[in-house]
């Protein structure tokens, strides 16, 4: 491994990426690496050890195609693809289902009731020329976010109360619902691949609360298992990875989730033991996060959370994360720190 030098921090160049989740236009520094932060990415994805912990804002681009019906109401409010009405929602900075709103009355009555959105529709060559040709910087990896995934779009329909029963009480229906719906997204997800030339999709599917999955692993192994093997399948077929995105606390969920073929897992850092997940299941499944620095921290715990981060989560080389520094006049680089700490931990494990 080569030794840092303090060249890499040079900026020589920029991204500029379409945001998601209704962010703006993400343009970040392009600096003097050693390797791409592709093939950085794509060592921690394979188990092999980075240069470096991958920081996500930096070295990916990162594609939510606003013709989505689902990225704009999920992000704004508004009418989904399969017609759920979202009210955009302040406190939390995003949309919920409108409350007191009902898409089906029954999931049984879905083949009568929910037409299934019609992706040719959408123009989706001319979306990504228009809005994503020369942006995809090839030097990084692109991952395509998907939300609302089989249990997810299942609440949004009906309720959470009517899902859970459902769970337990119509495995059948649940199963053939499911199967179309794994079908459709199977569809979503070669376009990400033909169209917009994506190496990894992003699967959101939350299963949990802030103590405890939303179901038992035995329901999981039922009716979520066979799904999600569909999907990971695909996406392998294609040469792309997967990564789940699910909030809430579904440590028990782990074994699973790496059995169902997923790559990585992108989760809820105070929902869940981080640390003792990695070092149970690290090298299996990678871990990403959405790592926040509150504006309120201040410069030195700053610097020292990151460095805690990466001594905790990262040793394995098997950590990425999408670094957001909430203060934008702070006087420390965190994004710089983040690199350094890393690059210098990870030669310190190659010399031994």
């Amino acid at each position: 491994m080569a030794n840092f030098n303090e060249k890499e921090l040079e900026i020589i160049g920029q991204y500029n990426m379409p945001g998601i989740y209704g962010a703006p236009d993400c343009i970040v520094p392009k600096q003097n690496r050693p390797i791409t932060p592709k093939e950085n990415m794509l060592r921690m994805l394979n188990g092999e050890m980075p240069l470096w912990v991958p920081n996500q804002t930096y070295d990916n681009n990162a594609i939510q195609p606003m013709v989505m019906p689902d990225a704009k109401a999920r992000a704004f409010g508004g009418t989904d693809w399969f017609g759920i009405e979202w009210v955009y929602e302040p406190l939390t900075k995003a949309a919920m289902v409108k409350p007191g709103t009902r898409r089906l009355s029954d999931l049984a009555n879905w083949k009568e009731e929910l037409p299934f959105p019609d992706l040719s529709a959408i123009d989706w060559q001319k979306d990504y020329d228009e809005n994503y040709k020369g942006r995809i910087a090839e030097d990084r990896l692109s991952y395509f976010v998907i939300v609302n995934g089989f249990f997810e779009r299942t609440a949004d329909l009906t309720s959470f109360e009517d899902a859970f029963c459902y769970l337990l009480e119509e495995p059948e229906l649940l199963t053939e619902f499911y199967d179309r719906l794994a079908e459709w997204h199977i569809e979503l997800i070669r376009i990400a691949h033909d169209v917009y030339h994506a190496d990894m999709i992003l699967f959101h599917d939350d299963m949990g609360t802030q103590r405890s999955t939303f179901f038992s692993p035995e329901i999981y192994k039922e009716l979520l298992l066979p799904q999600y093997k569909k999907i990971t399948k695909v996406c392998h077929d294609l040469g792309m990875y997967v990564c789940l995105h699910s909030c809430g606390c579904i440590s028990t969920l782990m074994p699973l989730i790496i059995e169902a073929g997923f790559d990585a897992w992108e989760g809820q850092d105070s929902a869940n033991d981080k640390a003792a997940i990695m070092k149970e299941y690290g090298k299996d499944l990678a871990q990403c996060t959405l790592y926040i620095i509150p504006a309120d921290m201040s410069d030195e715990d700053a610097v020292a959370h990151i460095h805690k981060t990466v001594d905790d989560l990262a040793m394995t080389g098997r950590f990425a994360c999408r670094l957001r520094d909430e203060k934008p006049d702070r006087a420390v680089n965190l994004a710089d720190e983040l690199y350094r700490y890393s690059r210098l931990k990870y030669m310190e494990l190659a010399e031994k």
